[in-house]
């Protein structure tokens, strides 16, 4: 299953992108470095369950164990202190992120409410794009009984995309169902 969309990258994608673009080196064809899935958990600092099943949840949904990440400075405002758990993250690689970004795009993304395609405006300028989900029951590995909550993520993929254009070309092609 990871190698289904590394191999269409490497038969028919980069072909396509290299003749699109007109790239003379094969090293200059955009491809996808690295897929982070971020959670920031606001009531982790008070709820410590929170923080346990939004570690589980991201395990299963990504196979990989997440980081917890944590306050840099305490904010008064927030009753936070510096060191407390404010979120959680993973950052996948290599075939993990391919199998993440294959069961995303093809299982996850379709299983919305009212989904239309997602916005092609949401690229940061040098060819990366991040998309936010609102609930992670559009997983199916997650199942509807086991989660207490219902919380969303944030889906970063870096790619070497020199420009958004070739950015948004690259994931097109992988089958990321703009509007």
């Amino acid at each position: 299953m990871p190698q289904r969309l590394k191999t269409l990258y490497q038969e028919t994608i980069a072909l396509k992108l290299k003749e699109q673009f007109g790239y003379k080196n094969s090293h200059e064809i955009p491809k996808v470095i690295k897929v982070t899935v971020n959670r920031g958990l606001g009531e982790a600092s008070q709820n410590a369950k929170a923080l346990e099943s939004s570690l589980s949840e991201l395990s299963i949904i990504t196979g990989q164990k997440p980081v917890v990440t944590r306050a840099k400075k305490a904010i008064a405002g927030f009753k936070i202190r510096q060191g407390m758990p404010v979120g959680v993250m993973v950052t996948l690689r290599s075939d993990r992120m391919y199998a993440f970004l294959d069961r995303f795009i093809n299982l996850a993304l379709p299983r919305i409410r009212d989904f239309r395609g997602i916005s092609p405006n949401s690229f940061d300028g040098r060819g990366n794009y991040s998309v936010g989900i609102r609930e992670q029951l559009i997983f199916p590995e997650i199942e509807y009984d086991r989660i207490e909550q219902i919380r969303g993520m944030d889906i970063s993929i870096i790619t070497t995309a020199k420009t958004d254009e070739e950015g948004r070309a690259l994931l097109k092609e992988m089958g990321m169902p703009f509007r």
